[in-house]
């Protein structure tokens, strides 16, 4: 799809939005999405904004971030409303709910930031809390829900782009890594789990905040999966440092909201720390790719805190699921690459 020029855009937005007719452009940097984020702002007089949204169709779950924003609006989890599309164009309107997020929190004191994450919880037990035939009554296209082959990917991802690309571990020891039973045993034991839907990429600057409640973005990528791999994605966030104690009364906030889908507390805490293992090597994956092969560096500097991360989850492990041969590898890694 061919990029449009920004007054291409305005044009666009004037005619779909006619209350911001002679509005400014100014772009909003986004993580490591392929699509395109403006902020629109109508003039001082007239008042209004909204983000527009410009996707080259270099992803097709994008496609479908309207449908799923009516979907998840409907069944209360807080995500922003959808105010125009044009889907031949690849273009977006959402509404505005500030430059605010759940990262730029990350150095208030716990009593400011506590009340923030609970919030998140909350509204992420929601979508976690829909039944996945919901979907089929919705027509919604989902994403590739997580089984035991997705869950091989994600850890290929993790060989090949971290330990591969950004730290030139041989093919042979990546290989043997995939091959190792304790691997593999993961795999199918969380493919085994029972699923919800889930977020995919629940991390803090994909969680807004307005009004001091928590809104969701970025839920294009919305599948079923285990609802502790959202869980994991927020509370072992490489972007924010959360201590031990701190992330212990989140998950248990979470655990008294669902009951955990009635399971243990102990059995529960098993379940998010293989998540937490499983999502980990997926953003290290991620930010190899990023960094050396899609011309984002800049995803190199979380390479460090997500190393920390990947090797204190691989000790909270149960002693049956322990990843003793990625342990060894780390071991043998420099804190950053």
């Amino acid at each position: 799809m061919t990029a449009l020029t920004d007054e291409q855009l305005l044009a666009q937005t004037a005619s779909r939005l006619p209350h911001l007719g002679g509005a400014s452009l100014a772009p909003i940097e986004k993580g490591g999405s392929a699509r395109r984020f403006h902020r629109v702002s109508a003039p001082m007089e007239k008042g209004g904004s909204a983000v527009l949204v410009h996707d080259l169709g270099e992803r097709e779950e994008n496609r479908h971030y309207a449908s799923l924003a009516g979907f998840l609006s409907g069944q209360g989890v807080p995500v922003p409303g959808v105010l125009a599309t044009d889907h031949d164009l690849g273009l977006l309107w959402l509404e505005d709910l500030g430059e605010i997020d759940l990262w730029a929190s990350r150095n208030e004191p716990w009593e400011v930031r506590c009340p923030l994450y609970e919030s998140a919880l909350r509204g992420i037990a929601l979508l976690h809390g829909i039944p996945l035939s919901a979907s089929r009554e919705h027509d919604l296209i989902l994403q590739r829900e997580f089984d035991e082959s997705l869950y091989a990917w994600e850890q290929k991802y993790f060989t090949d782009h971290c330990l591969g690309d950004l730290f030139g571990i041989a093919v042979q020891e990546r290989q043997a890594l995939l091959d190792h039973p304790a691997m593999l045993s993961m795999a199918q034991g969380l493919a085994e789990r029972p699923r919800r839907f889930v977020h995919r990429d629940f991390q803090s600057q994909n969680i807004l905040i307005r009004g001091g409640e928590a809104v969701f973005i970025d839920f294009q990528g919305m599948r079923p999966g285990v609802a502790q791999y959202d869980l994991a994605s927020l509370l072992l966030d490489p972007y924010v440092t959360l201590t031990s104690a701190e992330r212990e009364h989140l998950l248990g906030f979470y655990h008294g909201l669902t009951g955990g889908d009635g399971i243990s507390r102990e059995e529960f805490d098993r379940i998010f720390w293989q998540c937490a293992a499983q999502r980990l090597m997926q953003a290290l994956g991620a930010y190899g790719n990023l960094s050396l092969n899609l011309g984002k560096p800049h995803f190199r500097t979380h390479v460090a805190p997500a190393l920390t991360n990947l090797r204190e989850t691989l000790t909270r492990l149960h002693p049956e699921d322990r990843l003793e041969y990625l342990e060894q590898l780390l071991d043998g890694l420099p804190s950053n690459p």
